[in-house]
């Protein structure tokens, strides 16, 4: 795990399992609809309990750079923030909505007044984002986020693919 800080928060960067992070919130790069159907929602889902998408799809929908939270059911975590990277399931997307996802996230994050959030990387699984591309805007929206003023002391960037991990610590070193 590499860290990295910025202001008062500690951005660390952790090879692993995001659903196994124990930290305030974790964030589903999700579909406006919020079904958690693939990729990192659908490990939530697994790990956390189908609880989680009902109460998503409840709130249901929700625009690109808006974002909800809910429960976190049987995660180590106490919310799961919901920060939509594309309209629909299972599309494309692109820099722009990774960087409106990121901070949209961090704005719910910082509303409930949580000091920890783990985030994967937005866009870059089904979304087809490339790592690189996605590190650089959503470590971007941190920095701005972090700038504004935040309860967050600590943030994860989390994921199992080795190549994201390098493009994070990359664009933080």
């Amino acid at each position: 795990m590499v860290q990295f800080k910025i202001g008062e928060c500690v951005v660390m960067v952790e090879h692993g399992d995001i659903t196994q992070v124990q930290v305030d919130a974790i964030v589903n790069p999700a579909n406006s609809r919020l079904i958690m159907g693939g990729g990192v929602a659908g490990a939530i889902k697994r790990a956390g309990g189908s609880e989680i998408e009902k109460e998503a799809i409840q709130r249901a929908p929700i625009s690109v750079g808006e974002a909800v939270a809910t429960t976190a059911g049987r995660l180590r975590a106490r919310y799961v923030i919901h920060a939509p990277t594309m309209p629909q399931p299972a599309m494309s997307t692109d820099t722009m909505n990774v960087e409106k996802a990121t901070t949209a996230a961090l704005g719910v994050a910082k509303q409930l007044g949580l000091s920890s959030a783990a985030i994967p990387g937005m866009g870059t699984g089904v979304g087809g984002v490339p790592v690189e591309d996605a590190a650089r805007v959503m470590i971007g929206a941190i920095r701005q986020h972090l700038s504004e003023g935040t309860t967050l002391r600590q943030i994860i960037l989390v994921s199992i693919d080795e190549d994201l991990i390098k493009a994070f610590e990359s664009v933080l070193h």
